[in-house]
């Protein structure tokens, strides 16, 4: 259902093309709910049928501008102040850790060091979503760097108890 509120997000902004919208999942959502093409589109639809979203212009090639409407902006803010987010407990990623006694040490201690890499590759895309949020001040981008600190923030936390991990096992 996030999709959709996603969606909903980025047009209370301004008006854009699915183009355009694929854009912006790409430099600022795709880091906490990422979307493909089909399936943006696809909602964006379902978002028509359903009177959240209206055809605002029609370009060259069949391009279509959305624009959100006051039913969409309402369930938006529904959906912000009324429905509590999905917390989500199960980590597969943990789960092997649980189990890692199965394996030789030195294989335990390397699955721990290639979760520690993963997480530093994910910490260097996010510092670089950062550059491009710094400069700016439309909503979009402040709420993103609060969104991209909590990812930054997690994800050192992460990469701590990774390295720390790797130590416990002898």
């Amino acid at each position: 259902m996030s999709l959709r509120h996603a969606v909903l997000g980025l047009l209370s902004e301004e008006p854009a093309s699915g183009y355009d919208l694929m854009k912006m999942f790409e430099i600022s959502l795709s880091n906490v709910w990422p979307a493909t093409q089909s399936q943006l589109y696809g909602e964006l639809g379902k978002l028509a049928e359903a009177g959240l979203v209206d055809v605002s212009a029609e370009g060259p090639r069949g391009r279509k501008e959305y624009a959100i409407t006051e039913e969409g902006l309402a369930e938006l803010r529904r959906w912000i102040t009324e429905v509590e987010p999905t917390r989500v407990t199960r980590s597969d990623m943990l789960l092997r850790v649980f189990f890692l006694a199965q394996v030789s040490p030195d294989q335990a201690r390397a699955y721990l060091r290639h979760q520690a890499e993963l997480v530093r590759e994910r910490l260097e895309n996010l510092e670089g979503v950062r550059g491009f949020l710094r400069e700016r001040e439309d909503n979009l981008s402040v709420h993103g760097r609060i969104t991209l600190e909590y990812g930054l923030r997690l994800g050192k936390a992460q990469l701590e108890w990774a390295e720390w991990a790797e130590g416990q096992i002898r």
